[in-house]
């Protein structure tokens, strides 16, 4: 089939606190697994309050991020010249290769957030500050 049509409650929810190798302990629903994408990685991530994704980068992988659900605060920015930024529902951000981003619900309700990764290779996070001494 050339096309796929999927409602987010068909996509099947992985608790990644049972996944020893991939932090952190957050939920996703991994639409490139179902849609089986070749040039992206395609997730919705869910936060419960105080739950975030740590100040990371990446070597390779650009990632574009839009919050769909909750209140977020934003760590951007090259190591050293990061800074924080608040996100609500409608916002989008982008981190660019070997720039450091992380995100920490903030609000009182859950957090969902679709994030688009390319290339969709293995791309594990780097310390961003070690970037700096390279």
């Amino acid at each position: 089939m050339d096309h796929d049509v999927v409602h987010t409650d068909d996509v099947p929810m992985t608790d990644l606190s049972e996944v020893e190798e991939i932090p952190p302990d957050l939920r996703i629903r991994a639409l490139d697994d179902f849609f089986d994408t070749d040039a992206v990685n395609l997730k919705l991530w869910y936060f419960e309050p105080g739950e975030e994704i740590k100040y990371h980068a990446h070597a390779e992988q650009e990632e574009l991020y839009y919050v769909l659900e909750g209140e977020f605060s934003l760590k951007l920015g090259r190591s050293g010249e990061a800074e924080y930024v608040d996100a609500a529902p409608g916002t989008f951000w982008v981190a660019k290769p070997e720039v450091g981003h992380g995100h920490r619900n903030v609000g009182d309700e859950e957090g969902v957030v679709l994030a688009i990764g390319a290339p969709a290779v293995e791309d594990p996070g780097l310390d961003p500050h070690g970037l700096d001494e390279e």
